[in-house]
């Protein structure tokens, strides 16, 4: 999936950032707590893939040294352009290399659920397993489940540069185990845009599984809603995973 083309928020990082600041200040928070908890004693380097605008990276770099990629040159730009201080880098989770390994791996944003396809799926974790030495923990964030809707739903969005109706559908198909979430946007000057995202929904034993052929055992995995710009994205989970190779 072109995920600019898919979804307006990517398109316009510096909207994205507006409407996601206070979720993702709350899962830096959430991965510095689990690497605490779960991480190597003195865990020090981390490795964030998706890391979008870099909001989750500044605040892990205020305890780590930390290395961000994303695959969306316009959300890499962002970044650079706004926080210039942090190491971020184009690239796609299925196939960077950084050539070491660090003491965590972090992946929030649901970035696991917009692999649709099961080779590029274990091509991430490999990915994962090739920044990993004995012991690192991978704190990963993901949809185990569709979003349970009986209508579409609104709500408004109001920034300082933009005023919006938003209206959200989603479609669930079974056999893909695909969650489509349609959104279309009423600007208050009359414009309109839609979004269309596909994500991948992995249930529960099933992600446990793609973990262990990857090298990780599942220490904790736990409920956590995720919602964007007032509409629920999915039932989605926090793992902590140690690599055992």
């Amino acid at each position: 999936m072109n995920l600019e083309t898919a979804s307006y928020l990517y398109r316009h990082p510096k909207l994205y950032e507006q409407l996601q600041a206070d979720i993702e200040h709350t899962t830096a928070t959430l991965c510095t707590e689990l690497i605490d908890t779960y991480g190597p004693d003195n865990s020090r380097t981390v490795l964030e893939l998706g890391c979008g605008t870099g909001l989750d990276l500044a605040q892990l770099t205020t305890r780590f040294e930390c290395t961000g990629i994303d695959v969306q040159p316009g959300m890499v730009e962002h970044a650079r352009k706004h926080r210039p201080r942090l190491d971020i880098r184009i690239g796609d989770i299925r196939n960077f290399r950084l050539g070491r390994t660090v003491d965590a791996l972090v992946s929030v944003g649901l970035v696991l659920s917009y692999l649709h396809d099961e080779a590029d799926i274990h091509a991430a974790l490999r990915t994962c397993a090739l920044h990993a030495h004995p012991d690192t923990l991978l704190v990963l964030h993901t949809l185990v489940a569709p979003v349970e809707q009986s209508g579409p739903t609104s709500y408004y969005v109001e920034t300082e540069e933009l005023h919006a109706a938003v209206t959200v559908h989603y479609q669930w198909d079974t056999c893909r185990q695909i969650n489509t979430m349609h959104r279309h946007w009423a600007f208050d000057d009359g414009t309109e845009a839609t979004d269309r995202i596909e994500r991948r929904v992995l249930f529960p034993r099933e992600l446990e599984q793609y973990l262990h052929v990857a090298g990780f055992d599942v220490l904790e995995i736990f409920d956590y809603p995720t919602t964007a710009t007032g509409s629920v994205t999915g039932p989605a989970v926090f793992v902590a995973a140690r690599y055992t190779g």
